[in-house]
């Protein structure tokens, strides 16, 4: 089951029932089939709370993912800074649908297996991204 929260903020215009297909599709193009996925979506200070309090950073980012994942079944919360995600749209020069839709998956791909954080694994997230971006409209 794939829920969808609040906090801080208003939830954002995604079409659930869309999305929520999108990413069983992409986590079964994995050989993954999801199990419990909660989104909260949030603000700045929120998602700086929560990396400060789980993580020890001390910094904002667009997406932070707690895995609790056994075997081939997803399951994970993800937490995403609806500020962020506006900002970078506007920094990267994207549609901030766009982005919001790259960060959500960003969270199943990492629960898929996939990384960003070293060397080569970036073009890595990116490519998996843009392709689970591809099959999006195409549902």
């Amino acid at each position: 089951m794939i829920t969808y929260s609040v906090e801080g903020v208003k939830m954002p215009k995604i079409k659930r029932r869309e999305t929520t297909a999108w990413i069983r599709a992409v986590a079964a193009s994995y050989g993954k089939k999801v199990g419990e996925v909660g989104y909260l979506f949030c603000n700045d200070e929120k998602i700086l709370e929560v990396n400060n309090e789980y993580l020890g950073h001390d910094y904002y980012t667009d997406i932070i993912t707690f895995d609790y994942c056994e075997g081939d079944t997803l399951n994970g919360d993800l937490v995403i800074s609806l500020d962020t995600i506006r900002t970078n749209a506007e920094k990267f020069g994207k549609d901030y649908d766009e982005e919001l839709h790259r960060v959500i998956i960003h969270g199943i791909l990492h629960l898929c297996g996939i990384n960003d954080k070293g060397p080569g694994e970036r073009e890595i997230m990116e490519a998996a991204e843009n392709k689970a971006l591809s099959t999006l409209n195409s549902e």
